[in-house]
């Protein structure tokens, strides 16, 4: 399943209370709809066409790329499965795998006064793959392939990656100096919210704020917690989390391996989940767009996110949200 790395780094042992943000959100999302909705005219006044249009295009066209995005993930975690099935059969056996529980009532009620985070422990047998011969690709592809394997087969409400040892050390040193961010997700308003006075529909934002974690039990992990702004904004610190990604690093010193799960928080209703398969894609993936930088060698798309990321922490009055947003719409 291909890697989608996602926005805002959390350390265990880091608590650092984003004073920042609060100057910042209030100075750019007051004026925001009223700029953007000027913009989105000229826009479709640039390409001859209506705004309605216009925005039947962009969702034709996010739908096209959400597509495409879907076919791409499918081949790979094919192709990962098939190489799964080649290893020694032990590699599939219940001995090297823990059973994880997919009923939200549990997971739910771990989340009340628990850590989220689920220990490796609980989902692979660390014994069994330490004392028998199992190569690094052999473990990313049971890794890949067992989350594929989780609701009914569909892999729904997973993500997972097998992420290099020099990417995860890059990343966790910027997290460590800017452990919390936001993130804009692109959404089209549905036709019975609030309209313009054109009666045209609007594009907006939902903003993801990775929240601060508690301590996990195992230390060698490093976590991401992702939940709406307004949500963050309401409950501050129980804020309850759409998206937990955690890093794990026990198969470092064995295996030169890190493994990313991220578990996507069931709905009440237990039939979905709070966030869409893809915006947990396209988070993971902006993680690494504003947190894995490479001093040496950057490109013009590395150093934008590098370039918002410390305004937003060092230089909250130069942070501009216009800024952030455009940048966001170049995902690809």
């Amino acid at each position: 399943m291909a890697t989608r790395l996602l926005s805002r780094w959390v350390n265990a042992s880091v608590a650092r209370p984003c004073t920042a943000f609060k100057r910042a959100i209030s100075n750019g999302v007051t004026d925001y709809q009223s700029k953007y909705t000027q913009q989105l005219h000229q826009r479709a006044d640039k390409l001859g066409l209506t705004v309605s249009q216009l925005l039947e295009k962009a969702k034709a066209d996010d739908a096209e790329r959400r597509k495409a995005e879907g076919e791409k993930l499918k081949a790979s975690a094919a192709a990962l499965q098939k190489t799964s099935q080649t290893t020694d059969s032990s590699l599939a056996s219940s001995s090297s795998l823990r059973p994880v529980e997919d009923g939200p009532s549990k997971l739910l009620s771990k989340r009340k006064d628990a850590s989220p985070i689920k220990p490796l422990s609980s989902i692979l047998n660390i014994p069994r793959i330490l004392s028998t011969p199992h190569t690094a690709e052999q473990i990313s592809a049971l890794w890949t392939a067992y989350h594929g394997s989780r609701s009914g087969g569909t892999g729904r409400g997973y993500v997972c990656a097998s992420i290099p040892l020099d990417m995860f050390h890059k990343m966790a040193r910027t997290g460590r100096q800017y452990p919390t961010f936001v993130l804009p997700l692109p959404r089209v308003r549905l036709e019975d919210a609030t309209e313009t006075s054109s009666g045209e529909n609007e594009l907006a934002h939902e903003f993801f704020y990775p929240a601060e974690t508690c301590s996990s039990s195992n230390p060698s992990c490093a976590t991401v917690l992702f939940a709406p702004l307004q949500e963050y904004k309401l409950r501050g610190a129980f804020a309850t989390p759409y998206l937990v990604l955690t890093m794990y690093t026990d198969l470092v010193s064995s295996h030169g391996l890190v493994l990313l799960r991220g578990e996507i928080t069931p709905s009440s209703s237990g039939d979905k989940h709070m966030l869409g398969q893809e915006d947990a894609q396209a988070l993971t993936l902006s993680l690494q767009r504003f947190y894995l930088w490479d001093d040496k060698k950057e490109s013009e798309d590395i150093s934008e996110g590098k370039r918002l990321l410390q305004a937003f922490h060092e230089t909250p009055e130069k942070f501009e949200w216009q800024d952030l947003l455009r940048f966001s719409k170049t995902l690809p």
